[in-house]
């Protein structure tokens, strides 16, 4: 991490930087980082139960929303993301948010035509217009964090006996005894 940025915006700038060198796969809870996918870079992102993932390609998130994953940045716009701690337009959901973008592809284009929009639609958009704003800085991912490290000193090396002190410090058996398997596997 780097004082002053968001792990999301250091995500981002890692995955495009390494992403010249090796097609990269971020692994994460977080669907805000579906905004990252490009051809080099995938999300495995985590589902309920230990090992479960959706492995998410630009194609399969285009498939499954009918928008581009650069586009989930002005669609959280619209409608807000209270995890994240910003507002949107009050009043438009992630269905009217889709169904928006997919028809306008981005923001400016939709306040571009914001006339041919319903009264109610056109009504909340004008009043959230400074939420709207604030919202879109907010959800786009920082992919220009002044990081530097080469691909190789990013590598995980895990420790399994400091792994395995934390885990019983915690009382986290479920994953120490995924740890014993592994480290049994090596032994073998």
């Amino acid at each position: 991490g780097l004082a002053g940025y968001e792990a999301d915006d250091c995500i981002g700038t890692l995955a495009a930087l390494f992403s010249e060198e090796t097609d990269i796969t971020i692994v994460t809870g977080d669907r805000d980082l579906l905004q990252l996918l490009t051809d080099e870079v995938s999300v495995a992102l985590l589902q309920k139960g230990i090992g479960n993932y959706k492995m998410y390609t630009k194609e399969v998130f285009y498939e499954e929303t009918g928008v581009l994953p650069k586009a989930l940045i002005d669609i959280k716009a619209l409608m807000g993301d209270s995890s994240d701690n910003y507002p949107g337009v009050k009043g438009i959901g992630e269905k009217t948010a889709y169904k928006l973008i997919r028809e306008y592809e981005t923001i400016d284009r939709l306040l571009e035509n914001l006339s041919l929009l319903p009264k109610g639609q056109q009504g909340k958009i004008q009043q959230g217009l400074s939420d709207l704003k604030i919202s879109r800085k907010l959800a786009e991912i920082n992919c220009s964090v002044p990081l530097a490290c080469t691909l190789t000193e990013a590598v995980f090396t895990l420790n399994m006996e400091q792994a395995a002190v934390m885990l019983r410090r915690h009382q986290i058996k479920g994953i120490e005894r995924m740890l014993e398997k592994l480290n049994a596997r090596e032994i073998v």
